[in-house]
């Protein structure tokens, strides 16, 4: 791991499946979609076409769970040719309720690892999806009193990362940025001139992979927020 030379003086963290779980519950909404279109088409097929029109909704509904029930009505109206049962639609919506009022469940050490890492820098969430589930998520947490801020977006460009740094008065090349997305979390931070860590989680969704730009200068890796606390912490801070 290529060490910066000093503290950050801003840490921004991603949340779903940073913090807290979140892919595994999407595919389990997915499986239970699967075993409802099994009428109409094999699992193969139906997770081909609803990632196509994910894909194709992302403009429109954005990201999160209202916007995944959205696209599984849809691809259930496709494949059954417009012949699925109320009955099947109206599981489809029960199973995208579930899935925005499923509990948090934070991370082994995250709850541990927040407070050493706002000692070292303050924290800004930075996530993106659905304003009021991704509010409702980090209440449900209770993670949220770590945060200096709390910026919920709709796409994760170096833009977006330049106004969080200017918003919090800090300069990008200050201002580290972690998560487990490649393509929202790590390469758009680094186009912006931050720092940034990858903090893998097991499951990714298809549209957040993306190469790991491993002789970046900027970029490292940590197995966790823990460990990501333990490296920051053995850095000089700024001006000392």
């Amino acid at each position: 791991m290529t060490r910066p030379a000093l503290r950050p003086r801003l840490i921004g963290l991603d949340a779903d499946d940073t913090l807290w779980h979140n892919e595994p519950l999407f595919r389990m909404t997915h499986a239970r979609f699967d075993a409802l279109l099994q009428p109409w088409a094999d699992a193969a097929t139906v997770a081909s076409h609803l990632a196509a029109v994910e894909r194709r909704n992302l403009s429109t509904y954005g990201y999160g769970a209202k916007g995944f029930t959205l696209s599984m009505l849809e691809t259930a109206l496709d494949l059954s040719h417009r012949e699925v049962p109320g009955a099947v639609l109206h599981e489809i919506l029960s199973a995208g309720r579930e899935l925005m009022r499923h509990p948090m469940e934070p991370l082994p050490g995250v709850a541990e690892a927040l407070p050493r890492l706002a000692a070292i820098a303050p924290l800004v969430l930075v996530t993106k999806g659905d304003l009021f589930h991704q509010e409702t998520k980090l209440a449900a947490s209770g993670l949220g009193a770590f945060f200096h801020g709390v910026e919920i977006v709709s796409e994760k460009t170096a833009d977006t990362y330049r106004r969080v740094a200017a918003r919090h008065g800090v300069a990008p090349e200050a201002t580290l940025m972690a998560g487990n997305s490649v393509r929202s979390d790590i390469l758009p931070a680094l186009d912006a001139g931050c720092r940034a860590v990858l903090i893998p989680y097991p499951l990714v969704w298809a549209h957040e992979a993306a190469e790991v730009p491993q002789d970046h200068p900027r970029f490292s890796q940590c197995d966790s927020l823990a460990a990501l606390a333990d490296w920051l912490e053995a850095l000089p801070q700024a001006g000392a």
